[in-house]
């Protein structure tokens, strides 16, 4: 092939890019929030709404809210209806991975397509401020001496705050298949059961237990992440010498039986979406950590947290071996 062929050839190939770009920032996206309005995947898929909407990387974002099951119903309903449609999106996350194996779901996440990872929420293990817990040592011992006695609090069976739960009752030294576990469907629920003395610890996102802890109504142990959060005085369990660490991260996916070229173009968006100021200001407004991984690297990581979620909830029962 000759120099000059080469170099029409290059120019081809970046005017199709170029081309390919721009018709993304004239995309009118779809994104499903498989879980209802308020939850966390909702408010990721509406502040993703906002960002590409201000940035003018998308024309126009509509939001559908589907329930059910963990997001297993949404993402059924995913599969079906954006086949081979790039302007379709999904958002979903680690409890999802969970939801998926617990509910035995006839859906998995190997049917679409990975897009990006976008936000990490550390979590919080807190005791109401009357225990007489004082420390997370004093909660390990617990949980030592007899598991079934510690009671959690936290979000759906088999999501984030449950495997949280399990790893720390792991790492505690006891059994987690003994883990005493109660899943409530909301924050505000499980907040009432902690003040009331109804159970011994919770777990959940910094953010929703903050005014809690800062008023001295809970008192914060240690947080999930591998770093200790900015703002806030909480060590980390790795700090206090437990080797566990959980983050509830989100992340956004494409349908299945889109092209290469259109997977590219959307991990593009995703790319100059994190990058924007915009983004950034809703990140520290909404205290989540900037957890960014795209393309192959992020579907390496979700083929590992599929096998690590697993292993752990075939721990605790929820999925039989």
């Amino acid at each position: 092939m000759s120099h000059f062929t080469r170099t029409i050839r290059s120019v081809a190939v970046a005017s199709m890019t170029l081309v390919a770009s721009a018709a993304l920032a004239q995309q009118e996206l779809k994104i499903m929030a498989p879980a209802g309005p308020g939850g966390g995947w909702d408010s990721a898929a509406r502040s993703i709404q906002q960002v590409l909407t201000q940035t003018g990387l998308a024309k126009s974002v509509q939001v559908t809210n589907v329930t059910g099951a963990g997001g297993t119903v949404g993402l059924a309903q995913f599969i079906n209806n954006a086949k081979g449609d790039p302007n379709q999106l999904m958002v979903n996350g680690i409890t999802m991975v969970g939801a998926i194996l617990s509910n035995k779901a006839p859906v998995n996440l190997d049917q679409v397509t990975p897009i990006a990872r976008l936000t990490g929420d550390p979590l919080v293990i807190v005791v109401p401020a009357t225990s007489p817990l004082k420390s997370i040592q004093d909660l390990a011992a617990a949980s030592k001496a007899d598991p079934a006695k510690v009671t959690w609090a936290g979000g759906s069976a088999g999501g984030a705050d449950h495997i949280l739960a399990a790893l720390f009752t792991k790492a505690a030294g006891a059994d987690p298949a003994k883990v005493n576990y109660v899943a409530f469907s909301g924050g505000g629920e499980a907040l009432a059961a902690m003040l009331g003395g109804k159970v011994t610890a919770g777990i959940s996102g910094y953010g929703e237990f903050e005014s809690q802890i800062r008023a001295g109504k809970l008192r914060a142990l240690a947080i999930s992440s591998g770093k200790r959060l900015a703002g806030a005085d909480v060590p980390t369990l790795k700090e206090l010498g437990m080797d566990v660490e959980v983050v509830n991260w989100r992340a956004i996916m494409a349908g299945p039986g889109i092209t290469a070229d259109q997977r590219k173009a959307l991990t593009d968006t995703m790319d100059k979406l994190v990058k924007s100021k915009e983004w950034t200001e809703t990140l520290k407004q909404k205290g989540w950590d900037d957890y960014y991984l795209a393309g192959e690297p992020f579907g390496a990581f979700l083929k590992d947290e599929q096998a690590r979620v697993g292993e752990v909830l075939k721990s605790v029962g929820l999925v039989k071996s």
